[in-house]
């Protein structure tokens, strides 16, 4: 696991490729999955700039667990629907398990965002790995979808996370 993590973080194609197809990786990529959330939630609870009311940091980290979890799995149902129903080309052959499992992967560079916590930097740090997870999304939809065209996976990627973003609003606030 750790050695797909480093190759995910790599951007490397080919570990995207191994992972799509190993069905025995989806409990590795949902623990990809909850290792950077709790990166992430460290960070942000580290952070001076952030607002986190009157939750103690731990609720907190389970809330941001949880969430990212979620997250996770949404996009990786409305990833497959968009790029096999709307976008696919004739070589396209995906399920959820292979986008949840490419799509677990591509978080290992959120691991790095526990350095949000490094002073003056930090937030930096954070901005930076993000955009980097946000790079992996792409490659991890990319293999996972067999498309030959990183555009077409930019173009499901945006188009994933809007419905992605909406729901994840709507169920937030149900729930407060």
């Amino acid at each position: 696991m750790i050695r797909r993590m480093l190759e995910a973080i790599k951007l490397k194609s080919s570990i995207y490729e191994e992972v799509e197809a190993d069905k025995s990786a989806t409990p590795q990529a949902l623990l990809v999955v909850v290792l950077a959330s709790l990166a992430s939630g460290i960070a942000l609870i580290g952070m001076p700039d952030q607002n986190t009311g009157d939750q103690s940091p731990v609720v907190l980290i389970i809330g941001t667990v949880v969430l990212a979890l979620l997250v996770w799995a949404l996009l990786a149902m409305i990833a497959y629907l968009v790029g096999t129903k709307l976008f696919p080309t004739s070589e396209t052959s995906a399920d959820w398990g292979e986008l949840a499992r490419t799509l677990g992967f591509a978080q290992s560079v959120g691991i790095l965002k526990i350095f949000g916590l490094l002073p003056v930097i930090g937030s930096t740090v954070f901005a930076i790995v993000s955009i980097w997870t946000l790079v992996a999304t792409v490659i991890a939809i990319r293999q996972a979808l067999d498309y030959t065209s990183t555009l077409r996976a930019v173009l499901v990627t945006i188009v994933s996370y809007i419905p992605t973003i909406l729901l994840l609003y709507l169920i937030v606030n149900l729930i407060s």
